[in-house]
């Protein structure tokens, strides 16, 4: 029965449109455009095969990717990715659907940690795949120096399939009309820093930040940097410590979508409603849109990504 339950609450996930999907752009304004939701495993997850990730398994348009944005700028003819992850063959398609390369130019992609799920897909540009020629792969210095001195991505960047730029925090990169910030954030950096970022459009911006630890470690209050932006995509890997029975939560340290919505609990409704929770466990009931705890989280005034979803700057 609980399978079957959940099987259709995937399928309304499949045919309903998300709350707040409705943001539309002018014909030329850039805009974000949303390829995946999930955490680093995607939804289902390998090797889970309990009765919340069997619908993935058996249906597959039920199925959620890694986090990762698409960047369209109409006016400039480029596109951008944030993010390369396992999913790339799937989402590196659905960015060509919205943005076809007879008309836009690939033109880098932007990086945030060395945790699987946020470079992997990288693989590839590689000459076993694309044979791609000095695509742009911006990082911060620690997550450069993991690709060039580690196979199999050194090897991306000897045979000139990718051309790694240089970030540095709170320094903006500027790709015509819009720029690129990025913030480094708290986290398990085993191989590198980890960044969000400010994407800053001709008329609005956003935050993206998949992954961090817990929002007190930042020297950076939320509310102060909701304050200067018109989107957050924010860290909601979690939901509640039920999600992980038997494993030390410790040990995976993000800010649970119930301790974020606390901290901003008594804001206003307008930046409440600035939100949108991003970066899913497999087992996190956010996403399935009927769920329970979705429409608490809409209930309260804040919204939840969905594949799809496009966010003018």
């Amino acid at each position: 029965m609980r399978s079957l339950v959940l099987l259709l609450l995937g399928w309304i996930a499949a045919v309903a449109p998300a709350a707040g999907a409705e943001v539309s752009a002018a014909p030329d304004e850039p805009y974000l455009y949303v390829l995946g939701i999930a955490q680093d495993g995607s939804y289902p997850q390998a090797g889970c095969f309990k009765p919340h990730c069997m619908p993935g398994w058996e249906h597959e348009d039920l199925r959620h990717p890694v986090v990762s944005l698409g960047l369209v700028d109409p006016r400039a003819g480029t596109k951008y990715l944030f993010e390369a992850t396992p999913d790339f063959p799937r989402q590196f398609y659905a960015l060509e659907k919205e943005a076809p390369s007879a008309r836009y130019a690939l033109g880098g992609v932007f990086l945030t940690h060395a945790h699987i799920g946020h470079y992997a897909g990288l693989m590839h540009f590689g000459h076993e795949v694309m044979g791609a020629r000095d695509v742009p792969v911006y990082a911060m210095p620690r997550m450069r120096r993991f690709l060039d001195d580690n196979g199999p991505w050194s090897q991306l960047v000897a045979f000139g399939n990718i051309a790694l730029k240089p970030l540095e925090a709170d320094v903006p990169v500027v790709l015509g009309d819009v720029t690129v910030t990025p913030l480094q954030v708290p986290h398990r950096d085993e191989f590198s820093e980890t960044v969000g970022f400010v994407i800053r459009g001709p008329g609005r911006s956003a935050l993206f930040i998949p992954d961090i630890d817990v929002w007190e470690k930042w020297e950076r209050p939320l509310r102060e940097v909701l304050e200067g932006v018109d989107y957050a995509l924010v860290d909601a890997t979690f939901y509640s410590m039920d999600e992980l029975p038997g494993r030390d939560m410790s040990r995976v340290p993000h800010p649970l979508v119930q301790h974020t919505m606390a901290l901003l609990a008594d804001a206003p409704a307008s930046e409440r409603a600035k939100v949108w929770f991003i970066h899913m466990n497999h087992g996190n009931p956010l996403l399935w849109p009927d769920s329970p705890e979705s429409h608490a989280v809409r209930d309260a005034g804040f919204n939840i990504a969905r594949e799809g979803q496009r966010l003018p700057l």
